[in-house]
C-alpha cells in the first residue's frame, strides 16, 4: 500500500536511494513522483486518472505527462516551494473503476485532480464533492465535468467539438451520415452536431449509432456511405479510439457500380474531432497516404506545430526520458499540460505554506485568471464567465479550431479560434 511521503521520510529514501541501486524504484513504485525541493513549504499531492490497456479508449498519455510536469516543476524548486507529488490511477473505463480512483484520491488527501480522462462523470464526481476536492482541467467527455462546481473545464468538451464541427463541415458537405458510440453519452451528439449544420440552414445529419469497441464496423460504414450519398457527402465517425478503426472499416467497402468502378467510396468526404482523430492516429496509418488525407477536424487548440507549444515541447524533451506515451501532438497530453499550467498559477496565486483543496477551489471561485500562452483563451470561472448551456452550465472556453490533413499533417483550415457558444446554446 503506498503511504504518505512525508519531508522526513523522503529524506531519507533519498539517502537510501544514493547507496542501492534499487532506490529509485521505491520512490516511484506506488506511482508517486516524489522530488525533494529544499523548501519548508508543505507538498501538493494530486492526482491524475485515464483508462489503459482497455478494449476502448486509452489515455495513458495524460498520467505520464502529469509525471513529466512534476519532473520539471521539482527540478526548479516545485510550485512556489512546494514539491509537487502526482498521484496516478487508471480507471479502466469503468464507473467502478473511476470510482475507485475518486475515492483513492480521497484517501491520499489530493487536492486536486489535475487533467485526466474518464466517461465516467456521476462515478467519480460525487467522491470528490463530497470531500471538496476540485476536478481541473478534464477531458471533456463527460457531462458531469460541465456541470459539477468542483469542475474547471479548460475546453468546451465534446459538446464545443461537436457543435464546432457541424459548422465546420456546414460549409463544404451537402449530407453528413455521423457514426458515434451507442451511449448515454453519444446520444447527445447528433443534436450537438445538427446545432452547427443549421448554421448554414443544412438538414440534419443522418445518425447512425455505433458499439463503442467493435472490432469492426462494416455494417455501420456501409450505411454510412450509402445514407452520405456520392454527391458532396461526408462521413463523420467520433469513435474515440476506435474511430480508425472504423474508417479502416470505411476504406476496405468495395466500390458500387459494375466492376467496382464508379468511386463511390472515394467522392465522400470524411471527418472527425480532435481525440478521435488526431497527429499520432494519421502518422500510424501512412501519414500522407494515410485513409484521413483531406480530412477535416475541428479541435480544441492551435495544431500540434504552432509555436505556442513550444514550451511544453520542451518540458517533453528534457523530463519525459524517451516515453513514447508522451506524445506533443496528442489532445489528452496537451489538455493534461493546459490543466497542470492552470494547477501551477493557482498555486503560486496562494501564496500559502500549505495549499489545499477549498483554497483551491475558492481562488478559481473568486477568479483567478489563467494565461495558457496563446494555447486557449483567458480561463477564469467566475459566475459571469460561465456559457450556461442547459446541459454545459461550466464551458468558459467556447472556442475551437478548424484543421484539416494535407500531404500527412494536421493544419489550420482556417487561422485563430472559432466561437462556437452560441451554436452549444442552440442545442436541444
Amino acid at each position: 500500500m503506498c503511504m504518505p511521503m512525508t519531508g522526513r521520510r523522503l529524506t531519507s529514501l533519498l539517502a537510501y536511494a544514493t547507496t542501492a541501486a534499487t532506490g529509485a524504484s521505491l520512490l516511484t513504485g506506488c506511482g508517486v513522483l516524489p522530488g525533494a525541493t529544499g523548501g519548508s513549504r508543505e507538498p501538493v499531492t494530486v492526482m491524475t486518472w485515464a483508462p489503459d490497456q482497455t478494449r476502448a479508449t486509452n489515455m495513458p498519455g495524460m498520467p505520464a505527462m502529469a509525471q513529466t510536469f512534476a519532473r520539471w516543476v521539482n527540478s526548479q524548486g516545485g510550485i512556489d516551494g512546494h514539491e509537487l507529488r502526482v498521484l496516478t490511477c487508471n480507471e479502466h473505463n469503468t464507473g467502478t473503476g473511476a470510482a475507485a480512483c475518486a475515492r483513492r484520491a480521497v484517501r491520499e488527501n489530493a487536492v486536486a485532480v489535475v487533467g485526466s480522462y474518464s466517461q465516467n462523470g456521476r462515478a467519480f464526481m460525487a467522491p470528490l464533492e463530497a470531500a471538496g476536492i476540485p476536478y481541473i482541467g478534464g477531458y471533456g467527455i463527460s457531462e458531469d465535468e460541465f456541470t459539477s462546481p468542483l469542475s474547471y473545464p479548460v475546453n468546451g468538451g465534446q459538446a464545443s467539438l461537436i457543435a464546432g464541427h457541424g459548422m465546420q463541415l456546414a460549409e463544404s458537405c451537402r449530407t453528413v451520415s455521423l457514426v458515434r458510440p451507442d451511449t448515454l453519452a453519444g446520444d447527445k451528439l447528433p443534436e450537438l452536431l445538427n446545432s452547427g449544420l443549421r448554421t448554414a440552414r443544412h438538414r440534419g445529419a443522418v445518425d447512425i449509432p455505433a458499439v463503442e469497441d467493435a472490432a469492426e464496423y462494416t455494417a455501420q460504414a456501409d450505411r454510412a456511405r450509402e445514407k452520405a450519398g456520392d454527391e458532396d457527402g461526408c462521413v463523420t465517425a467520433v469513435l474515440g479510439e476506435r474511430t480508425q478503426t472504423f474508417f479502416d472499416s470505411f476504406r476496405r467497402l468495395p466500390e458500387e457500380g459494375e466492376g467496382g468502378s464508379d468511386g463511390k467510396r472515394d467522392a465522400v468526404r470524411i471527418s472527425s474531432v480532435l481525440g478521435s482523430v488526431g497527429q499520432p492516429v494519421i502518422d500510424r496509418t501512412g501519414g500522407a497516404r494515410s485513409p484521413f488525407e483531406g480530412a477535416f477536424v475541428t479541435g480544441w487548440y492551435p495544431e500540434s506545430s504552432d509555436k505556442s507549444w513550444a514550451p511544453m515541447r520542451k518540458v517533453i524533451q528534457e523530463h519525459a526520458f524517451a516515453d513514447n506515451r508522451v506524445d506533443p501532438a496528442d489532445a489528452g497530453v496537451q489538455t493534461t499540460w493546459i490543466a497542470y499550467t492552470v494547477l501551477k498559477e493557482v498555486v503560486e496565486a496562494l501564496g500559502s505554506d500549505r495549499v489545499t483543496a477549498t483554497k483551491i477551489a475558492h481562488a478559481l471561485d473568486r477568479g483567478a485568471r489563467i494565461d495558457t500562452g496563446g494555447l486557449t483563451p483567458a480561463l477564469r470561472w467566475k459566475y459571469e464567465d460561465l456559457l450556461g448551456a442547459p446541459s454545459f452550465p461550466r464551458i468558459v472556453n467556447r472556442e475551437v479550431t478548424f484543421q484539416v490533413v494535407r500531404q500527412g499533417r494536421l493544419v489550420a483550415q482556417k487561422p485563430g479560434f472559432v466561437d462556437v457558444g452560441e451554436t452549444v446554446l442552440s442545442a436541444p
